[in-house]
């Protein structure tokens, strides 16, 4: 395990990666749930939801679905397959619910604000995310972490999702670096890694989805592992 030589800039993702999606989520479901008055249990609803989630969010990544149709479909697949019965209506109101309330719960994973403080004073720190710049934003800042990085981009702004490599060269150029100089580090194999390395860029995978990957990457399982590399 050796250092990565040569690198000034640090590229995070962030749902997945330093935001702890899955816990926000789930409070998040707990308050539109009893604020529209629907009878189910919050981690019932989410053996169904988290997965059927990942693979809307892919088809959304590949172009296949816009965001509307995500918002709601995700949605709507969950209760089907759990027999409940909503009208589109409330399907919607949910779908805007959920983004509204998204934010206000900001746990980030163990040992993200010792990581940060030390990669500050000795990188610039970045964030490329598809997730909704509305939405991303306000996670950032209610967090208390957006004073850490020196830009974000993220997928709306661009006009495309990772892996495409215009959204990499995009995040380089508003950073003002090289790919040479710089590292990728996320959770989703396909998005993060593959896709930085194809605009040349180092990768340090956080393996939050207990992937197996080939021996020859660079994976870490926890935050704080991230500097054995950097």
């Amino acid at each position: 395990m050796s250092k990565i030589l040569n690198i000034k800039h640090v590229f995070f993702d962030l749902d997945h990666t330093i935001w702890d999606f899955d816990k926000n989520s789930a409070m998040a479901f707990d308050s539109i749930f009893i604020k529209n008055r629907i009878d189910i249990e919050t981690s019932k609803f989410l053996e169904e939801y988290i997965p059927i989630n990942f693979q809307y969010w892919k088809y959304f990544r590949e172009g296949q679905i816009t965001k509307e149709q995500l918002r709601y479909s995700r949605l709507k697949k969950s209760f089907d397959n759990l027999n409940i019965e909503i009208d589109d209506h409330l399907i919607n109101k949910l779908a805007d619910d959920y983004i509204a309330f998204l934010p206000d719960n900001n746990h980030l994973f163990e040992g993200t604000l010792a990581l940060l403080e030390y990669l500050n004073n000795h990188y610039h720190l970045h964030i490329i995310t598809n997730g909704f710049e509305e939405v991303q934003l306000k996670k950032l800042k209610n967090s208390k972490i957006d004073h850490f990085f020196k830009s974000v981009t993220t997928s709306e702004s661009v006009g495309v999702k990772k892996p495409d490599p215009k959204i990499f060269r995009y995040a380089l150029e508003i950073a003002e670096a090289t790919h040479a100089e710089s590292v990728m580090i996320g959770d989703t194999y396909e998005a993060d890694i593959l896709g930085a390395r194809g605009v040349g860029m180092q990768t340090i995978c956080f393996n939050y989805h207990k992937a197996n990957l080939h021996s020859d990457e660079r994976v870490v399982n926890t935050l704080s592992e991230i500097l054995n590399y950097l």
